[in-house]
C-alpha cells in the first residue's frame, strides 16, 4: 500500500470496519468520493458527525431517535396496547417499512448469546417486563430473528412473561425461513410474518 496516499489508506481501513465493507469495496467508495468533489466530501461528514450529536435512545422503546421518545411513542394513532419486540433498531425500522403494523415496539439491545457472553441481564427485558405491568398491554409480539439466538431469547421472554402476566403472546411466522434475518427480509415476507403471527399457548 505504500504507492497509495497514506490519507486513502487511513479511510479504506476506517470504511472496511463497516459491516459487509471489504477492502475493493471500500476502496471504490473512496475513489468514488474524491470524483464528486470536496462539497460532497464534507456534505458527508457533516451528516455522520450530526448523528453522533443528534441520535440518542428513545426512553419508552429504546429505538434510535432524535427526541427523549420517538415518532412511533409519542404518535396517538399507533396502538399502545400491542408491543413488538425486536433485537435491535434496524429491526423497527424493517418493520415500519411494511407499513402494516399500527402498535408501538421494544428494543432488547441484542439478543440471548452465551457464545459471546451476553445474558439476559445484558439486555432490557426486565424493562419490558416492567412495562407490560404498567402500561395495560394486551399483547406482545416477539419478533427476534428465527435463528438460534433469537429463539432462545423468545423462549426466555416468554417464560418470564407467562410468571406474571396473562397477556397474549404470539411470534412472527410464516414468510420467514429458519435462520433468516429480518433486517434483510422485503416488505411482503415481513407483511406476511406479521399476519400470519401465532399465539404461543400457556403450558
Amino acid at each position: 500500500m505504500r504507492s497509495i496516499p497514506p490519507s486513502i489508506h487511513r479511510l479504506v481501513r476506517e470504511l472496511n470496519k463497516l459491516p459487509g465493507i471489504g477492502s475493493k469495496t471500500s476502496e471504490r467508495f473512496v475513489f468514488h468520493l474524491l470524483r464528486k468533489g470536496k462539497e460532497d466530501i464534507e456534505a458527508l461528514a457533516h451528516s455522520l458527525l450530526a448523528i453522533t450529536e443528534a441520535i440518542q435512545i428513545c426512553t419508552e422503546c429504546y429505538t434510535f431517535s432524535e427526541e427523549p421518545r420517538c415518532g412511533i411513542c409519542t404518535n396517538n394513532d399507533r396502538n399502545k396496547k400491542i408491543v413488538c419486540v425486536v433485537a435491535e433498531p434496524k429491526d423497527v425500522m424493517a418493520f415500519e417499512k411494511t407499513g402494516a403494523y399500527n402498535g408501538v415496539y421494544h428494543v432488547l439491545g441484542g439478543v440471548i448469546d452465551h457464545s459471546h457472553g451476553i445474558g439476559p441481564q445484558d439486555l432490557r427485558i426486565q424493562e419490558l417486563i416492567q412495562r407490560v405491568e404498567i402500561s395495560g398491554i394486551t399483547e406482545v409480539i416477539l419478533g427476534t430473528n428465527p435463528d438460534m439466538e433469537g429463539e432462545t431469547t423468545a423462549l426466555f421472554i416468554t417464560q418470564e412473561l407467562k410468571k406474571q402476566s396473562n397477556i397474549q403472546i404470539t411470534k412472527i411466522a410464516r414468510g420467514l425461513p429458519i435462520g433468516g434475518n429480518i433486517e434483510f427480509a422485503d416488505e411482503v415476507t415481513l407483511t406476511n410474518a406479521l399476519a400470519g403471527r401465532i399465539q404461543i399457548k400457556n403450558e
